[in-house]
């Protein structure tokens, strides 16, 4: 399977029957030559450039199933799996629109 298959499929979470979005990127272990985790973006970010700034990481292990066209995963609580990325690569348009 390549990884552009990966993110044209919804990821569904079995525990409350959500979807969380599609996959945007894979964490790999080059070392085993496996993969360890899936990467969901936040729904509110508009083309991953504005909004939360928190990607879901979804480790290899809580995927449940990858059918044809969705990816079933079981997570208890999202929040738990949620990661804060570097301020760094946030634009903040309203500090550089002010004169």
């Amino acid at each position: 399977m390549k990884i552009s298959d990966f993110q044209t499929k919804d990821v569904i979470n079995i525990v409350d029957g959500k979807k969380l979005g599609q996959i945007s990127d894979l964490e790999l272990d080059l070392r085993q030559g496996r993969i360890e985790a899936i990467v969901v973006p936040n729904s509110s970010r508009f083309f991953g450039l504005f909004g939360g700034g928190t990607d879901v990481i979804i480790p290899w292990s809580n995927i449940v199933k990858i059918g044809m066209d969705v990816v079933l995963v079981k997570l208890e609580d999202v929040r738990a799996f949620r990661q804060q990325e570097p301020a760094d690569n946030v634009y903040d348009y309203t500090r550089h629109s002010r004169g």
